[in-house]
């Protein structure tokens, strides 16, 4: 006998609260890899240009003192504004204004549009010691034999995001560099980051030696010899000014 009554036909149910949750939490985490692996992919990009960068222009300095007996390029501190290293360097430089802006530089277009660079040279080297009065005490070391190991001496750094964007901010203050605070200021130790923090200890950035090799060193490095009383820039077998 057939009931009387309609047959209910079958419902799939749909998601669940729970459910819908955990899916939109998987989609979120999905987004978060996603984006964080696009940041480091850009990271990583960047950096490498960047070094590119550091070595042309570590064949250009050398290629300029084989023109003139040795000598290096000034900087605006002895040459004045219109004396930049960067721009002495401009005729043995291919693509000079991607090479003198570090394609991670927060200030770059502002920088390209002044006539500065995202680099700066080692004032150990290039700026000459002076005296309570401000007057020079012997020569600059921009000479390549007077440069006793150029293997382990730093010769250019990227410029901190408070350096100014001008010509005139072409060389670091490295007299100055006794604590991490005063290294920050001139230098961008965590250029490449992906977790940046508040005091610029992680991540890394890259260094030019005067023999022209490249390296990428970390911030936590840096710091850690800082700390410990080292100056980074300071030349081997330099005795930092009084």
């Amino acid at each position: 006998m057939r009931s009387s009554y309609p047959l209910i036909p079958h419902v799939k149910p749909g998601f669940t609260l729970v459910e819908l949750l955990v899916t939109i939490s998987i989609i979120v985490v999905l987004a978060v890899l996603a984006v964080a692996g696009g940041s480091a992919v850009l990271t990583s990009s960047r950096q490498a240009k960047c070094m590119g960068n550091l070595r042309n222009i570590g064949t250009a300095l050398h290629l300029y003192a084989a023109d003139r007996g040795g000598a290096l390029p000034g900087t605006t501190h002895t040459a004045g504004l219109d004396g930049s290293w960067i721009y002495a360097l401009e005729e043995y430089l291919g693509e000079f204004d991607e090479t003198r802006i570090c394609p991670a530089d927060p200030l770059r277009d502002q920088r390209l549009r002044a006539r500065g660079t995202s680099y700066l040279l080692n004032s150990f080297i290039f700026v000459p010691e002076t005296d309570p009065f401000g007057m020079p005490v012997g020569s600059a070391m921009n000479h390549l034999n007077r440069i006793p190991e150029p293997s382990r001496t730093l010769v250019a750094f990227l410029c901190s995001d408070t350096t100014g964007v001008g010509p005139g901010n072409d060389h670091t203050h490295s007299n100055q560099w006794d604590s991490w605070s005063g290294v920050c200021r001139d230098i961008a130790p965590d250029r490449f980051s992906n977790m940046p923090a508040h005091d610029h200890s992680r991540g890394r950035s890259n260094y030019l030696y005067v023999d022209g090799r490249v390296e990428s060193i970390s911030a936590a490095e840096l710091k850690r010899k800082t700390d410990q009383g080292a100056n980074i820039a300071l030349p081997p077998g330099m005795n930092p000014a009084p």
